[in-house]
């Protein structure tokens, strides 16, 4: 699928025409485009095929030239036109999390700033707040946004690189000179960012194999081709790496290049204790070098006196004493998932009915559904005001009746105000199946005031769950300032349930949280936060997220009965 690709490209042609100060009807066009392919769960080359891109909403016949000109040819003429038209470092900058075509466009025709470095020290310098529609915040808030920058350069998020990974490994399994296959590194590990896709596969034919890799029909360039590994770089800019070995070594180069580095140089230290040698061949005997194992991974761990390690927890971080001792997690498995708790509807800022949403949650083969709308006070979100509450309640009741099998739970995602109070008074928060909260503004607060806040709206009788806790946004925002320690401890306390956001770009809590709560007997529930029914399969990287953090099936409460949730949650 090219939808990511094309809708990257309309977002950057809405961002150049915003700088080049096109009307806002033109730019909104290009952006409205894009956020419809962006959540198409159809194909867009296939629509182009059968003739239907001018079907879908906001595609006119100049929209749909222009989007078969880029599938066909991976590159569009306008868009070269309009890089032209302005310096190319604007288009660096665009990449900053926080800065927006308008303001770049300012600094541009204001102060002649066309690099991320001229940026920077106009912003420590103090330059910027001289701008109209700048200040000292905002220049400490584009500082900010370099590093975060730079830190997250790179990298593409999970839910993307996982998509291509896929995709190519279908591909690349129709090949039946390839006797086993699998993805590696870090993608396999399913880490939250990724840096290139690895695949290993196993044949007798790697030079057959190795035309058939660099013939897939979303290769934009071949950086190497050789007859045991070759290169690409995908359209939308993702390097994919093949390695191609023998049967005797597929196991170990397996367990090799799906890492992590950290986990590797124990294992093998771990190895030579043993009196083996272990490389991406195999395992060896130290002294003699005679070959001992490597077909599979699970002989490996074995011979070393390990129970086998589930790729997502081979960080180094405790797995290795566990499968010493046996005590290694059950970890939670995506056919264990009964529901979703946190979707949003066309009551707030949602695009699907709760009927749609019901439909899709039934098709997923659901057991329930929450419908978890936003709090009046968030006007950008449209917030429901309590008169709203109780029309949708009426809403539910409705489709509870045409979805029998199917149990539809009302919920909310309250606002948490800037004192700790909540969004909606404790009348209204007693008429919803389960209250989340969350912070959805003044992000910028210290340290002690946010944890403050947070805790204070946990310590309300009526919440269930915390929503997304740290507020992050990968590559984009940072986590707000909070005292993650405090935060667990009062979920204990108040026995609130933390949620691992499964939106691709939260992942939040992150792993490291995860594992850091459950050590405290914290228990987890998960949400997607939907906003189109397209998102509900983002569930999987929340599930993915959970494998990283030491989940097991008895940790989140999707995993739990209806019956059992009703009770837990006091509906």
């Amino acid at each position: 699928m090219k939808n990511q690709f094309i809708a990257d490209t309309l977002y950057l042609i809405a961002d150049l025409l915003d700088i080049k100060g096109e009307m806002f009807f033109k730019t909104r066009a290009y952006r409205m485009a894009a956020q419809t392919i962006e959540t198409m769960d159809e194909d867009i080359e296939t629509r182009m095929q059968q003739g239907t891109l001018e079907s879908i909403p906001g595609i006119g016949e100049a929209l749909a030239k222009k989007i078969t000109e880029l599938i066909q040819t991976g590159k569009l003429e306008y868009l070269e036109r309009l890089k032209k038209e302005v310096p190319p470092g604007l288009i660096q900058l665009l990449s900053i999390p926080g800065l927006g075509p308008k303001k770049v466009a300012v600094l541009y025709k204001e102060q002649g700033i066309t690099s991320i470095q001229e940026l920077r020290d106009a912003a420590t310098n103090g330059k910027l707040r001289v701008l109209k529609g700048f200040g000292e915040i905002t220049e400490r808030n584009i500082l900010r946004g370099i590093h975060l920058l730079e830190k997250t350069s790179g990298r593409t998020l999970l839910h993307v690189a996982y998509e291509d990974g896929n995709r190519y490994l279908e591909y690349l399994k129709k090949n039946k000179k390839i006797k086993r296959i699998n993805i590696a590194g870090s993608l396999r590990r399913m880490k939250e960012t990724i840096g290139d896709i690895d695949i290993l596969a196993l044949s007798n034919d790697p030079e057959d194999v190795m035309e058939y890799f660099v013939s897939y029909s979303e290769v934009a360039e071949v950086l190497a081709k050789g007859t045991t590994k070759s290169s690409v770089i995908l359209n939308d800019h993702i390097q994919v790496d093949l390695r191609v070995v023998e049967e005797k070594s597929y196991g170990a180069a397996l367990q090799y290049f799906t890492g992590s580095k950290d986990h590797n140089v124990t294992l093998r230290s771990l190895a030579i204790k043993k009196g083996f040698k272990l490389n991406e061949y195999g395992l060896f005997d130290k002294e003699t070098e005679k070959y001992i194992s490597g077909k599979t991974e699970e002989d490996i761990y074995k011979r070393i006196g390990l129970t086998y390690i589930e790729p997502e927890l081979r960080e180094n971080r405790g797995e290795f004493d566990a499968a010493k001792n046996n005590t290694l997690p059950l970890l939670i498995i995506q056919d264990q998932i009964k529901g979703d708790f946190h979707v949003h509807s066309e009551w707030s800022d949602g695009s699907d009915s709760i009927e749609t949403i019901a439909e899709a949650a039934t098709k997923q083969g659901y057991e329930f559904i929450g419908i978890t709308d936003h709090s009046q006070s968030l006007k950008i979100a449209n917030g429901l005001s309590e008169e709203r509450v109780k029309k949708k309640i009426l809403e539910i009741e409705k489709a509870r009746k045409k979805f029998p099998e199917l149990r539809i739970f009302c919920g909310t995602e309250c606002d948490i105000k800037t004192d700790g109070s909540l969004d909606y008074n404790n009348k209204t928060l007693e008429s919803f199946d389960f209250v989340y909260i969350g912070i959805h503004t003044a992000f910028k607060m210290d340290k002690d005031t946010m944890t403050k806040r947070i805790i204070n709206g946990m310590s309300n009788d009526n919440v269930n769950f915390l929503a997304h806790p740290t507020g992050r946004l990968i590559g984009k925002r940072d986590p707000y300032e909070v005292d993650i320690e405090q935060i667990i401890d009062a979920a204990k306390q108040t026995n609130t349930r933390l949620e691992i956001n499964s939106f691709p770009d939260r992942l939040d809590l992150d792993d490291m949280h995860i594992k850091q709560a459950k050590d405290h007997d914290v228990k987890f529930v998960l949400g997607t936060d939907s906003h189109t029914i397209n998102h509900l399969g983002f569930l999987r990287f929340g599930v993915a997220t959970a494998r990283r953090g030491w989940l097991e099936k008895k940790d989140i409460l999707n995993t739990f009965s209806v019956k059992d949730i009703e009770k837990m949650i006091g509906t």
